[in-house]
């Protein structure tokens, strides 16, 4: 089954063509960060613009890259949430269309579903059940994933998202938009107990995260600094809060995993491609006996491929959408 696969939730434009939900035959992607970068974060009508003037010429392109036409496409597939409502809504319009023209069925597809299903991609021979720990710039999450469309959340943030702190505290370091990968640069060689940092315990939820008070904590330590004119040891405090991230969510994720009789744990989302967590999850799993499953570097982030995977799946369930298709912000998983 040839599946024609569209991204659109955030600031990526992304194309694929996937055969059968586990080969990928085109990954076509169109970046837009260095034009966020300007404003130190995504600005949703720049990125839905710019999702309007890439998506048609980048369709083109990923059926070009995988050898095939138009006409040899089973179905189309398309993210329609959670995201940025206006990016979302591109991609599903120009999915409806391109299933209205070719007459082919159209697969709504959940953003977070697809980042799971990058494992499948890496790893052909991982299959549900196990625990997955889902986390983004938008989303820090704990999955109970009982089969290729069952799964149901188990913990989650409370408030900001583990990307999202990243992002802000390389912000308030003077540090670039997107801030994960600048962050881990800096952390590189720092001390990880340079700065005693929080780490959050929520009262009623011992599988639920909080970031607002770690985010909260770096900024003041660093606003204060400057207010007093004290030195500011930059590469301790990336990797002291690069530790604390981790230790909200790598004991978590063990802690879901033995709750719920998982012996298998995998990653996913673009916070995943973070060296300090992927670490820390190898030690822990490896300690505890369980499995771990980790997309490589390039299927962390948004891409077309993984829309397309788990669209084979969701197909086989028989969860096609009409022309009535909308995009949602919000969407349970």
């Amino acid at each position: 089954m040839l599946i024609l696969a569209f991204e659109s939730s955030c600031d990526e434009t992304a194309v694929a063509v996937v055969r059968d939900g586990r080969t990928v035959l085109s990954d076509a992607i169109l970046s837009q960060a260095d034009m966020h970068a300007i404003y130190g974060g995504v600005v949703p009508e720049i990125a839905s613009r710019k999702h309007i003037e890439g998506i048609a010429a980048l369709t083109d392109q990923a059926l070009k890259e995988a050898g095939v036409t138009r006409e040899d496409i089973d179905a189309v597939a398309v993210t329609c949430g959670p995201g940025l409502i206006g990016a979302l809504l591109v991609g599903v319009n120009f999915a409806k269309s391109v299933a209205y023209a070719l007459g082919k069925p159209l697969i709504p597809v959940h953003h977070l579903r697809g980042h799971i299903a990058a494992n499948y991609i890496a790893f052909p021979e991982l299959e549900p059940p196990f625990l997955a720990l889902c986390i983004s710039g938008g989303n820090s999450m704990l999955v109970n994933v009982q089969g290729y469309t069952e799964m149901n959340i188990v913990g989650a943030t409370r408030d900001d998202a583990a990307g999202e702190c990243f992002d802000k505290v390389a912000r308030v370091l003077g540090l670039p938009y997107p801030g994960g990968k600048p962050m881990e640069e800096l952390a590189r060689g720092g001390d990880d107990c340079a700065y005693v940092l929080p780490r959050s315990h929520v009262a009623d939820s011992d599988l639920d995260m909080s970031f607002s008070g770690l985010k909260t904590a770096v900024v003041n330590l660093v606003h204060n600094a400057a207010q007093k004119g004290e030195p500011l040891d930059r590469p301790g405090l990336a990797a002291s809060f690069a530790a604390a991230v981790s230790d909200e969510l790598v004991p978590r994720a063990i802690l879901a995993a033995k709750r719920y009789g998982h012996h298998t744990v995998v990653a996913a989302g673009g916070v995943a491609a973070n060296s300090r967590i992927r670490s820390d999850l190898e030690r822990a799993c490896r300690e505890n006996g369980l499995r771990l499953f980790l997309p490589p570097l390039k299927l962390c982030g948004d891409n077309g491929a993984m829309i397309g995977c788990q669209a084979y799946y969701e197909s086989r369930c028989l969860h096609y959408a009409d022309m009535s298709l909308n995009a949602y912000a919000n969407l349970e998983i």
